[in-house]
């Protein structure tokens, strides 16, 4: 069976899920809850068990839960779709777009399972030091999902540079 050009990403997408998925479990059922399971490099980079109620460094943990729901459940899973939608409707896209925002509803799809089936929220678990940069001695503790989303929006920041470059040159 030969999968359309246009929906490999999807795969992608899945197998971040999975990924993500797997990783966490591990870190959960390995680890007690706000304690470190190993270090590496001295204490350069850390596997621990943290809890995010919120999103990325713990922005909106204080607001009320009907917001949260709304602004973490309700709005990414309809971004998502929209995403995933557009990908696979649009002829615009590029190849390396349409891999990137793979990158991205893996990641963003990784995060809503446990914002909608854990209730004790995201499960974080690499802690990497900082060493004082942006006054952070650590950073802020991520999964795989989260890097996920980092690359595929970073990825697309450049190939989105790149088009526009390459189209204004054409037009010149």
């Amino acid at each position: 069976m030969r999968i359309p050009k246009r929906f490999r990403p999807f795969i992608l997408s899945l197998c971040i899920v999975i990924a993500d998925q797997v990783t966490k479990y591990l870190a959960a059922s390995m680890i007690p809850l706000h304690s470190i399971g190993a270090q590496f490099f001295g204490d350069v980079l850390r596997i621990v068990h943290v809890r995010n109620t919120a999103i990325a460094f713990s922005i909106g943990s204080g607001l009320p839960d009907a917001a949260r729901t709304l602004l973490f459940i309700i709005i990414p899973l309809v971004m998502v779709g929209v995403i995933a939608v557009m990908m696979v409707r649009s002829r615009e896209l590029t190849d390396l777009q349409r891999w990137c925002f793979g990158f991205i509803i893996g990641g963003g799809s990784g995060n809503l399972i446990d914002r909608v089936f854990r209730p004790g929220g995201v499960i974080d678990f690499i802690d990497v030091k900082f060493y004082g940069i942006f006054g952070l001695e650590r950073w802020p503790t991520f999964n795989v999902a989260d890097s996920m989303i980092v690359i595929g929006g970073i990825l697309l920041m450049i190939s989105v540079f790149f088009i526009k470059e390459k189209s204004d040159e054409q037009e010149s």
